[in-house]
């Protein structure tokens, strides 16, 4: 497998808030990255730079390089629609629509993608993502209920099936079990396990025990900048910059 993701000298800013500085890295294909380091380091912004949602936000801009299967995702001839369509996104706290049933959910994206499928059709990709999500044994006898009548652990799945049902080659994960209990938490980590057989998954976490748990690389950020990347194994047991020691033993942050 190749690198899915080149990034190369990325700079990110919020108005005069230089906040990403200089990062470059290589995300493998078909791997779990993790991104960790103290809150306010600029991970939640690194990967938001990554399907082009960063420069929704006013004031916002980025420079540099985000090369997806060797094409700049910043190009002139990028569409960002088809970038956020390929590179999905889960977020900290589960958002589905609070009008919508746990079927609609799911095809949300979808609908904004192509509305041209057939009810069956849709009923299929639903089926589909709820499995990939670990969800379908749950609710599939209640897909017409409100997706905000689950649980905030099957809220967190459903809006991963959501993301998953525009069939995405990324997945960009922001700290997706951080207001959950340590059960919920569980199946998101072994749910991680399962997506990154098809996905290339990138996972912001403050929780560096869940980073040793679910990826094969890892990378520290501090201040906005990028102190370590490496093997996963060989950054939390033989780091080889002072400072990723001092953040993972807990002397710092």
């Amino acid at each position: 497998m190749g690198d899915k993701i080149e990034i190369t000298d990325l700079n990110a800013w919020f108005a005069d808030n230089h906040v990403i500085k200089g990062i470059s890295l290589r995300i493998p294909e078909g791997s779990a990255t993790a991104i960790i380091g103290p809150s306010g380091c600029g991970k939640s912004t690194f990967i938001r730079c990554m399907n082009r949602m960063h420069e929704i936000v006013p004031g916002a801009r980025v420079e540099g390089q985000v090369l997806l299967d060797g094409e700049d995702i910043y190009g002139p001839r990028a569409d960002a629609v088809e970038i956020r369509s390929r590179v999905g996104m889960v977020f900290q706290r589960a958002n589905p629509f609070p009008t919508m049933s746990i079927f609609d959910n799911v095809i949300a994206g979808l609908r904004l993608k192509s509305r041209r499928l057939s009810r069956s059709r849709l009923a299929d990709l639903v089926q589909r993502s709820l499995v990939q999500a670990a969800l379908w044994d749950e609710v599939k006898d209640s897909l017409d209920a409100p997706g905000v009548s689950l649980s905030g652990g099957q809220q967190q799945r459903l809006c991963i099936a959501r993301a998953l049902a525009v069939e995405p080659e990324v997945l960009l994960m922001d700290e997706p079990a951080t207001a959950l209990d340590p059960l919920s938490t569980a199946k998101i980590e072994e749910l991680i396990h399962e997506l990154k057989e098809r996905y290339t998954i990138v996972v912001v976490t403050h929780n560096m025990q869940q980073a040793a748990r679910v990826s094969d690389m890892t990378a520290y950020f501090y201040l906005g900048r990028l102190i370590e990347f490496g093997p996963t194994l060989q950054l939390f047991t033989n780091p080889s910059q002072p400072e990723t020691e001092d953040y993972i033993t807990g002397r710092f942050g």
